[in-house]
């Protein structure tokens, strides 16, 4: 592969899973690459896919499509990833580019560093979403001043890093650049365990509360509607993180129900209004980009 610049605009990019995040990236690179190709194993997709214009060719199967790119992204569930990553030395005889767009960053890289050598890869994963995953709800602004989380390997070359930049800036994100340990262990607080917590608040609630549920409990639960094949695999991949983060919500929640058992007002309110400034912090913080 040659060690020049990378180009978007010569670029001919191939997209595996035409999902909510495959199908709005789609939509965000149009006009921005030489080619723009799906892949989808669902033909319903497919042809929705063509029928919306979203790219110039699609497939079910990778073989037909892939050998023609340049750079291959893979925007499919963790596991899927990790499946697709372990055969693409059969489909793609050529020289590419390859990055991802998983949630955990570790078992990923881990799986990409032991691609032959004409495999130029990079992690990444964008920090934004919704609980309706499929094509239909594809939006070419989905990704908008996001945080686009890219994590290099330490055979990654300047030039996927630029082809990372570039597509980060086409896209309208903010690329952020870290260590892929460092992004499982964060993720696994700001959104795996929300995953989980929304799950729970949802068990917790019985039937006849349907009447009066409101804003509140909707906007706290809304991801419990996340379909579980999408989570189970980030669950199980980033388990040790997982577990880490229930931990620590579990200390403070202890917290909370020790003061409201005691009838402290003050220790109440004294985490109350911890909690407040953490929430303005954490909302205010914008990432460095890079």
């Amino acid at each position: 592969m040659s060690s020049v610049d990378f180009t978007l605009s010569k670029a001919k990019i191939a997209i595996v899973g035409l999902g909510l995040m495959g199908g709005s990236l789609a939509l965000a690179l149009k006009g921005e690459c030489a080619a723009l190709f799906g892949v989808d194993s669902d033909p319903s997709i497919c042809e929705l896919a063509l029928r919306r214009n979203i790219v110039s060719q699609v497939a079910a199967d990778p073989a037909s499509l892939l050998p023609q790119a340049d750079v291959v992204i893979l925007a499919a569930p963790v596991p899927a990833i990790l499946t697709l990553l372990q055969g693409l030395p059969l489909v793609m005889p050529n020289p590419c580019i390859v990055l991802d767009l998983g949630s955990c960053k570790q078992a990923i890289l881990e799986c990409m560093s032991a691609l032959p050598k004409r495999f130029d890869v990079i992690g990444g994963h964008p920090i934004c979403g919704r609980e309706k995953l499929s094509l239909a709800y594809a939006d070419a602004n989905l990704y908008v001043d996001s945080p686009f989380v890219w994590t290099a390997l330490p055979r990654t070359s300047a030039r996927a890093r630029s082809c990372a930049q570039q597509i980060t800036h086409a896209i309208g994100a903010r690329p952020v650049w870290m260590e892929a340990a460092e992004h499982d262990r964060i993720l696994a607080i700001t959104s795996h365990m929300p995953y989980l917590l929304s799950c729970a608040l949802v068990l917790a609630a019985p039937e006849e509360a349907a009447p009066l549920v409101g804003p509140g409990f909707r906007s706290s639960t809304r991801l419990a509607a996340t379909l579980p094949s999408m989570m189970l695999g980030v669950l199980q991949t980033n388990r040790t993180h997982v577990l880490d983060a229930l931990e620590h919500f579990r200390a403070q929640l202890s917290m909370l129900e020790n003061a409201i058992q005691k009838n402290d007002p003050v220790v109440l309110e004294a985490i109350q209004n911890q909690a407040h400034d953490q929430y303005e912090s954490l909302n205010h913080s914008i990432p460095e980009c890079g």
